[in-house]
C-alpha cells in the first residue's frame, strides 16, 4: 500500500493484490483460529481506510472477507466452537460458565476493589491469569482500577496516531498504525468479553496476561512503533538544524 499511494484506487494494480492478499490470509487463520482471524481483518480494513482506499473498495473486501469467513468455518477445526459461543452470547436464558464467573468478580470487586492478591474469583475463573485477568483486576482493584487499565489502552493508541500523523513516510506511519490497532483492538476485544459486551474469544489481555510469546512480539510491535518515531524525530531535527543554520547566515 506504501508503494502504491500514488495509484490507490487502480482496481486491477493496487487493489486486487490488497484484496486477495488480505482474504486468502485471514481465511487461512479463520480454519483454525476465527477470533483472530477477524481481528486481523479489522486491522487491515483500519489500515486501507488510513492508506486512502476508496469506500466502495472497502465494502467489497468486506463481502469478501464475510464470504471467506463463512468458508473457513465451513471447512476449518473451530466452526462449530465460534457459531456455539455467539448463540451462547445471544442467549437470553443461560449464561456461559467463563462470562458468569467474570461477572462475579466484576460485581464482587465494587469500586475501589478487594486489594492486590485477595480475589476470590480466580480459583473458580477459567484461565484467571489470561483470558479473564481483566476480571481478576476490577475485583483486585475495582472499577477504578479497571478504567485506570482502560485508560492507558487509549494513550498506547493516541500515542501510536501522533506517531502516524507525524511520520512523512507513508511505509512507517502505515507499520505504525497497524502495529497499533493490533494491539489496541486485541485489548478492547478482552476487556469486551470480560464485561459482557461480546461473546468469549480466548483473545489475552496484550502486555497484562501471562504469557512470554505474546509479551515478546507485543514488545517488538512497540519496538518497532517507537523507531519510527525516532527516525520522524530524527529527521525532524536535521531539517530544523539546516533552517535555523540558514537563518543564522541570514
Amino acid at each position: 500500500m506504501a508503494k502504491r499511494q500514488q495509484n490507490i484506487a487502480d482496481f486491477e494494480e493496487s487493489l486486487i493484490p490488497m484484496l486477495a492478499w488480505c482474504g486468502v490470509i485471514c481465511g487461512l487463520i479463520a480454519m483454525t483460529n476465527v477470533s483472530t482471524a477477524i481481528l486481523l481483518f479489522l486491522t487491515c480494513m483500519l489500515l486501507l481506510f488510513i492508506g486512502r482506499v476508496p469506500l466502495k473498495y472497502l465494502a467489497m473486501l468486506a463481502l469478501v472477507g464475510v464470504f471467506i469467513g463463512v468458508i473457513a468455518g465451513s471447512f476449518g477445526q473451530r466452526g462449530n466452537t465460534a457459531v456455539n459461543r455467539v448463540q451462547d452470547f445471544m442467549s437470553q436464558t443461560e449464561v456461559p460458565y467463563q462470562a458468569e464467573q467474570s461477572y462475579i468478580a466484576i460485581a464482587t470487586g465494587g469500586i475501589l476493589g478487594k486489594g492486590p492478591g485477595n480475589s476470590d474469583q480466580r480459583n473458580f475463573l477459567p484461565h484467571p491469569y489470561s483470558d479473564f485477568v481483566y476480571a481478576i483486576i476490577i475485583e483486585e482493584y475495582g472499577m477504578i482500577g479497571g478504567l485506570f487499565v482502560l485508560f492507558l489502552y487509549l494513550v498506547l493508541l493516541y500515542r501510536g496516531m501522533k506517531v502516524v500523523a507525524n511520520s512523512d513516510r507513508a511505509f512507517g506511519g502505515l507499520l505504525s498504525a497497524g502495529l497499533t490497532f493490533a494491539i489496541v483492538i486485541q485489548a478492547l476485544v478482552n476487556i469486551g468479553v470480560v464485561v459482557g459486551l461480546g461473546p468469549v474469544t480466548g483473545q489475552t489481555l496484550p502486555l497484562i496476561s501471562m504469557g512470554g510469546t505474546s509479551l515478546l512480539f507485543t514488545g517488538l510491535s512497540l519496538g518497532i512503533i517507537l523507531s519510527v518515531s525516532k527516525g520522524d524525530q530524527a529527521d525532524f531535527d536535521a531539517v530544523s538544524g539546516v533552517v535555523k543554520n540558514k537563518a543564522k547566515v541570514i
